[in-house]
Formats: structure tokens, sequence, C-alpha cells
């Protein structure tokens, strides 16, 4: 399976804005948009340029790739299976993407950003109804027990992040239940509407494959 390469804050420099693609470091004002919040380029800051209704809907269909880490032929499937469902394809387009496993473990806050979770998904650290599952884009449904390895719970690094959770009082979405000291959880329901994620116009990615 395919993956992107390459420096992941020139994204958020294309896209025109901070897209949280780093993890801990798009906090900090060394991230590269914060520090140069203009198109990559060797000609320096020249601005964005006014787009086009194409531009526009091709700029939001960039973004949502860029968010989940996808790349285009993977993009087009998701899309290709939200029209086949009842409903807004925009809303299903989000709720199929937001039920990836990598994407279930960057929501429990184990991983800073999507990407982490991925690389400790295909690692094997995460056990679906007890087996060792080491997809990422694997679909969860309602009744899924999720559970994490005995060797990655007593790592440094959950350790660090169970303590982040408590100073932050982060919790996991609503529609997923986990015990962090436990290291295990249940997918209660598919997410909400309101639940999935913000700031994605979904109607000019629809009108962009629908040309």
């Amino acid at each position: 399976m395919g993956r992107r390469l390459g420096p992941r804050s020139k994204i958020s420099r294309r896209i025109g804005e901070k897209l949280h693609l780093k993890g801990d470091r798009d906090l900090s004002a060394k991230h590269a948009y914060t520090r140069r919040s203009y198109p990559p380029g060797k000609h320096g800051n020249k601005g964005y340029p006014r787009l086009t209704e194409y531009g526009t809907q091709l700029r939001e269909k960039q973004k949502l790739k860029a968010l989940f880490g996808l790349m285009e032929r993977q993009f087009v499937r998701y899309v290709s299976r939200a029209t086949k469902f009842k409903g807004e394809t925009g809303s299903k387009l989000l709720e199929l993407l937001e039920r990836r496993l990598d994407n279930v473990v960057y929501r429990l806050h184990i991983a800073a950003s999507r990407a982490q979770a991925r690389q400790i998904v295909s690692h094997g650290h995460v056990l679906v109804n007890g087996r060792r599952v080491n997809i990422p884009s694997l679909e969860v449904i309602t009744g899924m027990i999720l559970s994490l390895s005995n060797r990655f719970i007593k790592s440094s690094y959950y350790q660090e992040r169970i303590q982040a959770t408590r100073t932050l009082k982060t919790a996991p979405p609503p529609w997923v239940s986990f015990d962090y000291e436990g290291g295990t959880g249940a997918i209660e329901r598919k997410p909400l509407a309101e639940e999935l994620e913000p700031g994605i116009e979904t109607r000019l990615i629809v009108e962009y494959y629908s040309r």
C-alpha cells in the first residue's frame, strides 16, 4: 500500500491552514505554517492565488486526503462507497474515514498524530476481538473489542500518553469506551454527524468527484 512521503508541514502551507499532521510539533512555534504562512516555493512569499470553483473543490479534497494520510486511489474508493449509501454522501464519507482503525487509535489520544497511529497499528500493537491486527484501514463496527498488547502498555511511550491524558483531562470519543489503565475498550456505536472531523466542506469534495 502506498503512503505519503516528504515533509508534512509543507502540505499545511500548500493548503493554507495548519492541519496538525505532526502531532505535538504542531502546537509549537516551530511549525512550518506558523513561521511561513504562505505557499512553499523558491520564489518566497507571493501569497495564495485566487481560486476558481474547481480549485476550491480540489483544495478541499487534498485537505481531507492529507488529514487521513490517504493516497488518491484509496480515497476514491471511500468516495465511491459513500455514494452507495442512502443519505448525505459527504457525511457518510467522513463516517467511513472516522471508523478507520488508525483514526480510532488517534481519537483515543494513544497517538499524537494519525501517522503515528498508523505506525502503532502496523507494528501490531493493537488487537481487535483478541486478535492482533496490522491493517490501519480496518473499519471498526459496533461491538468490536479493542485492546493494546502488553508490551505496548508497559512501554514508556504509552505511560507518557496516559499521563498526558490525565493532565489534559482528555477523554475517548463519545462513541468509543476505553480504559487507559488496562488498555482495553469497545466500539459502542457509529459516530454521529457532529462527532466527525470538523471544518470539512464535504459538499465541495462530492462536487469534485461528480464532474
